[in-house]
């Protein structure tokens, strides 16, 4: 799974708190009752909605290995619309190039 040079530097620069971050972030999963494709994709929601886009190509490979589709990931990416406006749209072509596994 490719993950963004942000997150890599994060793990190599301050590794105390990137295990504390880990730490709470297996520990939301754990109490999450959401099954592991529908975490992740409402978590790609999320990221397309903050443009939090240098993630998404790692959750969008965790979303297609618990068997989301590429129409799935799509709609995930579009869930925002209505909210935020059409500033998701950006995230399309991340989401989909890392979906096909382009430019990993």
């Amino acid at each position: 799974m490719q993950v963004s040079n942000a997150f890599q530097t994060f793990a190599k620069e301050a590794p105390e708190v990137h295990k504390a971050w880990m730490e709470a972030i297996q520990k939301l999963d754990a109490a999450s009752a959401l099954d592991k494709k529908t975490e992740e994709l409402a978590y790609i929601a999320v990221m397309a909605a903050v443009k939090l886009e240098s993630g998404l190509p790692f959750h969008v490979q965790m979303a297609k290995a618990h068997g989301a589709t590429r129409e799935e990931i799509i709609s995930s990416v579009l869930t925002g619309l209505p909210a935020v406006g059409n500033t998701v749209i950006h995230s399309l072509p991340i989401a989909l190039s890392a979906y096909d596994g382009e430019g990993l």
